[in-house]
Order: C-alpha cells, then structure tokens, then sequence
C-alpha cells in the first residue's frame, strides 16, 4: 500500500467540497486540466492546426486565429537548463 500523497490532494478536497463530483471524479478533473495546461507552445499549435483544419479552415484564416489563441493560452514553460537559468539571471 502506497502513503504517497498527492500533491493536488487539497484542491481534490475542494473540488468534491464545491461541486459535488467525488474524489475519484474530481482527481480526474485535475489530472485532465494539469493535462491540457502541460501541453507545450508548439503542440497547442499543432493540435489547434489540425483541429482547424478538419473544420475545413484555410491556412489564411487558422495561422491569425491559432496566434491569437495563443497570446491568452498559458502553455508549458520549456524545459531550461541551469546554464539558461543563468542566462536569463545574469545576460
């Protein structure tokens, strides 16, 4: 038997609390969301491109509406390295 403990356990807690949805369902919830923020930049577009596409959207129309998606979407940083970090830190 595992004691790991989630780290979303709280906000598992509070979503069974405020919408009812048990904490299976709610765990499930969070695992879905953390899912879909965890996807990176160039999978949003990629997926958004394609999504689009089948829709029967022209290249035209998809690359201004995938770029303004964009700007309000929170995405995955990219993973840096220390050498980055410093970068960023000391130029």
């Amino acid at each position: 038997m595992s004691t790991a403990r989630n780290p979303y356990e709280d906000l598992i807690a509070h979503l069974g609390r405020t919408s009812g949805l048990g904490p299976g369902e709610a765990a499930r919830v969070v695992a879905d969301v953390l899912s879909y923020f965890s996807e990176s930049a160039e999978e949003f577009v990629r997926r958004r491109h394609g999504e689009l596409k089948s829709q029967g959207f022209t290249n035209d129309e998809i690359f201004p509406r995938v770029a303004a998606e964009l700007r309000g979407r929170r995405v995955a940083a990219p993973e840096l390295s220390l050498r980055q970090l410093r970068r960023i830190i000391y130029g």
